[in-house]
């Protein structure tokens, strides 16, 4: 997994002048270009900054080592490249272990902007949210300035995370601009989370598990010479079955495992109710087709009733589910905020 742990500079981290101790893990593969330029951005409200070299072939740790002088930079190298996700796992297992309260999560590309850390560790440090996370779509004017490809490609995949994430009101399920409380990462099973493009998905989905509370902050992204490592193709099969099993998990531990509730019961109804109707009216719209007969009203009443009344059902599933997104921190007051 990790490998050596080794410092840029002086161990020595300047101190917050606040009680709250922030980290930021910045996963590194084929980012030498804009690496330093990332962290000359990072302002002296964050702590520690963890780049993690996941086996990049440009060295983008050692690079780092020999031309960042910022004291708080700390270095970690994954032995084998475990992809974005297993990047910030280890980063964040590091900050963890040193004791810091608010983990931020940014790429090393040039994309995010990190003068907005303090915007993202707010809502952490006041209570009202466990996880915060970027959307570029609130400003609908520069939603223009994104390419289009990305537009529908983000909009199709928001739609499917609300259902396997239970998050409804989250958008931009793919957005890496991220932070979470410590105490809020530690109960989460870090080693089971999608090592690759898929793990922001994956995390929203663990963390609805233990009922943390996800904020949005609005953000816009910059475009420039960087060159994307995702290719779509390749990860359209992971992310379809990924959101297809957390659906599944996820509606069994929060509908079945941990408690019932009258949506316990709409759901499955409704969807035999549908299926039901459906092949009952299938068959007979074939039987009729093949005999030259036409089928009667209350054969077609038969059918119809049971997919409209199942349809029903399930809206009203889909309703409480939205109702049911967590709102309410548990945390406890400071806790893991190095208070």
């Amino acid at each position: 997994m990790v490998g050596r742990l080794t410092n840029a500079m002086s161990l020595s981290l300047p101190s917050s002048p606040s009680s709250l101790r922030t980290a930021v893990v910045i996963p590194c593969y084929k980012v030498t270009r804009h690496i330093l330029a990332v962290i000359a951005e990072i302002g002296p409200e964050v702590d520690g900054i963890y780049i993690v070299d996941d086996c990049c072939p440009d060295g983008s740790g050692r690079f780092v080592q020999e031309h960042c002088p910022d004291a708080r930079v700390r270095v970690l190298f994954n032995e084998l490249n475990l992809g974005v996700g297993g990047a910030v796992m280890a980063g964040y297992r590091a900050a963890i272990a040193d004791g810091y309260g608010v983990l931020v999560k940014i790429d090393g590309d040039g994309q995010m902007d990190p003068t907005l850390v303090p915007r993202f560790v707010a809502p952490i440090a006041s209570g009202r949210a466990d996880y915060t996370k970027g959307n570029r779509f609130f400003n609908l004017e520069k939603i223009a300035r994104m390419p289009r490809i990305r537009i529908f490609g983000n909009a199709v995949l928001s739609f499917m995370t609300k259902f396997s994430s239970g998050y409804w009101s989250s958008f931009d399920p793919t957005n890496g601009f991220t932070a979470i409380a410590a105490s809020t990462a530690a109960q989460l099973p870090l080693h089971k989370i999608s090592q690759r493009y898929f793990f922001e998905t994956d995390m929203l989905f663990r963390l609805n598990t233990v009922r943390a509370v996800v904020l949005d902050i609005p953000i816009d992204s910059r475009y420039e010479d960087e060159v994307s490592n995702l290719k779509i193709h390749k990860v359209l099969t992971e992310f379809m079955s990924g959101h297809l099993r957390n659906f599944c998990k996820r509606i069994f531990y929060n509908y079945y495992l941990r408690g019932m509730s009258v949506a316990s019961l709409e759901l499955p109804l409704g969807l035999l109710l549908i299926t039901w109707g459906t092949v009952f009216g299938l068959f007979h719209w074939v039987q009729s087709i093949v005999s030259n007969v036409a089928t009667t009203a209350g054969t077609v009443m038969v059918s119809a009733l049971p997919i409209i009344l199942g349809v029903q059902l399930v809206l009203a599933f889909i309703a409480f589910d939205v109702a049911s997104e967590p709102t309410q921190s548990h945390r406890h007051d400071g806790e893991g905020l190095g208070r």
